[in-house]
């Protein structure tokens, strides 16, 4: 999971980068709303934690901006020590999905923080994923296309089981890197650009089939459903 932090305070940033590490997730951090917000128009996060007063922007500034103009806002946590009834309403008015008011202890975060994961479907634990006409293995990581096995290589199936998780959600090259390729951000764009035009070319990802691979571009990929997936019993 992918995490973005933004607080004022430097001692609860190291603290929650902890908590968020340590759980095995992956964090950025920003000091105001305004860096954060650049970063959400760039980048794609599974969680977004911030604090409600931070220069530039407050939190409910930034909530209220990616609610209005994010195609597929991540969900919000306001992380504050505000913590009146009145100004819980607030936050959550404006788009949060929890309120933690602070100090809380880590435990508590770490919770509540996957709890918001897990709103975007991630962490599937299915061996078995089926969209359409595609059957996913993702224990020896392969895919049938209308009963067929088509051959691809590892990163080309965690690419594309990535996309299938993320119907009609952007995502951006940031996050496809750090999810695929384990964050070697230094491989060249040009090596994701390959992987989707395979992926489109070996498994026929077209309107007539169910699914394609748009680009979004200045962004990255998204991955768009234009049939009903098919049920367990179909």
């Amino acid at each position: 999971m992918r995490v973005a932090l933004a607080d004022d305070e430097q001692e609860l940033l190291e603290q929650i980068a902890a908590i968020v590490l340590g759980a095995g997730h992956e964090i950025e951090t920003f000091s105001n709303g305004i860096d954060l917000q650049k970063a959400l128009k760039r980048e794609t996060f599974d969680v977004v934690m911030l604090d409600w007063n931070m220069p530039g922007l407050t939190g409910v500034d930034v909530l209220e901006w990616a609610n209005d103009n994010m195609p597929s806002p991540p969900p919000f946590i306001m992380l504050t020590s505000r913590g009146e009834k009145d100004d819980i309403v607030r936050g959550l008015q404006a788009g949060a999905v929890d309120y933690i008011t602070k100090p809380e202890s880590d435990e508590i975060i770490r919770a509540r923080l996957e709890a918001a994961g897990r709103r975007l479907g991630g962490n599937r634990p299915d061996q078995h994923a089926q969209h359409g006409p595609y059957r996913l293995d993702r224990k020896s990581k392969s895919v049938e296309f209308k009963g067929e096995k088509i051959a691809v290589t590892a990163k080309e199936f965690d690419l594309v089981d990535l996309l299938f998780q993320n119907l009609d959600r952007p995502l951006s090259r940031g996050y496809l890197f750090s999810r695929v390729w384990g964050g070697e951000t230094e491989l060249e764009t040009r090596t994701i650009d390959v992987h989707v035009s395979r992926l489109r070319t070996k498994l026929e990802l077209q309107p007539a089939n169910g699914f394609v691979i748009r680009t979004v571009f200045g962004f990255g990929y998204r991955m768009d459903a234009y049939i009903e997936e098919e049920t367990a019993d179909e």
